[in-house]
C-alpha cells in the first residue's frame, strides 16, 4: 500500500477548523447585515393604497447637462420637475434616488411609466429628461406617448 506524500496542505481536520470558523463567521456577518434597515429606506404604506417608496437620499454631484429625450407626445413631461409630474399623474408609486438623479414610477391599469430626472447646470432641481413605458400586465415595452396619455386620463 502506498501513501500519498503530496497531500494538500488544507486536507487535515486540524488545519480546516480555523478556516471553517472564519468562513462561518463571515457568512453570519453577511447574512445579519441584510437585516439592518437603512435610513431613507422604504416607507410604510398607508391603509388601502401603497405609499410611494423612497430609496436613498440625494447626494450632490457636479453640474451636468444631460441629454433630453425628444419624442412626440411627451410635451409637458420632458423638462418638468417632480411637482409638475405629480400634478399630472398623482403620487408616484416609486421614488428612487441614485446620487442626485431620481426615478419616479407611475402606474395605471394599462401601463407603467418610469420618468428619470436629473439636475442640470441651469437648475439644481432635477427635471425629467427620459421616459420609459411598459405594459402593467407583462412588462412589454409600449408607446411612451400613449402611456402618458392613458395615465393623464385616470
Amino acid at each position: 500500500m502506498t501513501t500519498n506524500s503530496r497531500a494538500h496542505p488544507y486536507s487535515s481536520a486540524e488545519t480546516l477548523r480555523p478556516a471553517r470558523a472564519l468562513g462561518v463567521a463571515a457568512l453570519a456577518a453577511a447574512l445579519l447585515s441584510g437585516c439592518v434597515a437603512a435610513p431613507g429606506g422604504p416607507t410604510r404604506p398607508s391603509r388601502g393604497e401603497p405609499a410611494p417608496t423612497t430609496v436613498r437620499h440625494p447626494t450632490p454631484s457636479g453640474a451636468r447637462d444631460p441629454q433630453f429625450q425628444t419624442i412626440r407626445g411627451l410635451d409637458g413631461v420632458i423638462g418638468v420637475t417632480q411637482r409638475e409630474l405629480e400634478r399630472q399623474f398623482g403620487q408616484p408609486h416609486l421614488d428612487v434616488w441614485e446620487g442626485d438623479a431620481r426615478k419616479l414610477q407611475f402606474i395605471g391599469k394599462a401601463c407603467l411609466l418610469d420618468i428619470y430626472l436629473y439636475p442640470t447646470s441651469s437648475s439644481k432641481t432635477p427635471v425629467a429628461t427620459y421616459v420609459d413605458a411598459r405594459r402593467s400586465s407583462d412588462g412589454q415595452d409600449v408607446d411612451r406617448a400613449a402611456c402618458v396619455a392613458a395615465l393623464r386620463q385616470r
